[in-house]
């Protein structure tokens, strides 16, 4: 086997389970293990060209998330096809779940910084990690961060679950310690 060949075994090893976690979290399971495979050919096509160290985790989330978006694009324009012929009317959403509320304030928040936030809280990157991925610099991303955070916090959906007592632990004050103002903090869950 060559050393190439080994040294990218050993960068696949490394970030497969992390990265399919990533593209799980933002899309079906079977579009993020085609999505995670993507992510690897593009990886083995510029192998030569691969940042050093840390750098390539984060050069591997990045081509992720263009992968991701390039996804979504191709599935927003078939579903909007489909939603044509589709009857209109939505649920109002008073029953939403933790994860729905959780969805719902992400989407109220720009791409930037809705990944900032999830990169930061789902898949523990520091502020400045995240923001090489997203390609900005640290010192922007953690002003977004922090504003995005706000604005998540004041969501009008978020009040309610952030106020109940989450259902599996038995004191949930001792789960979730309360911010300054005294409100919980905000956790983000992605279970429903």
């Amino acid at each position: 086997m060559s050393d190439e060949r080994a040294q990218f075994e050993v960068l696949f090893r490394d970030t497969r389970a992390p990265l399919l976690a990533y593209l799980t979290r933002r899309t079906p399971a079977e579009d993020a293990a085609d999505l995670l495979a993507e992510v690897y050919l593009v990886a083995w096509r510029k192998r030569a060209d691969l940042p050093a160290g840390e750098e390539r985790r984060l050069w591997l989330f990045g081509v992720a998330r263009r992968l991701l978006a390039e996804h979504r694009r191709y599935a927003g324009k078939r579903a909007d096809a489909e939603a044509e012929s589709a009857a209109p009317g939505t649920p109002d959403g008073s029953n939403d779940s933790r994860g729905e509320a959780v969805r719902h304030a992400l989407e109220s928040l720009s791409d930037i910084d809705r990944e900032l936030v999830t990169l930061t809280t789902w898949e523990g990157l520091s502020p400045a990690e995240a923001a090489r991925v997203v390609g900005i610099t640290a010192g922007t991303a953690r002003v977004r961060l922090h504003r995005a955070r706000a604005r998540l916090a004041r969501h009008p959906r978020l009040q309610a679950p952030l106020d109940a007592p989450e259902p599996d632990l038995p004191d949930s004050s001792a789960a979730r310690p309360a911010s300054a103002t005294g409100r919980p903090a905000l956790a983000l869950a992605t279970e429903s």
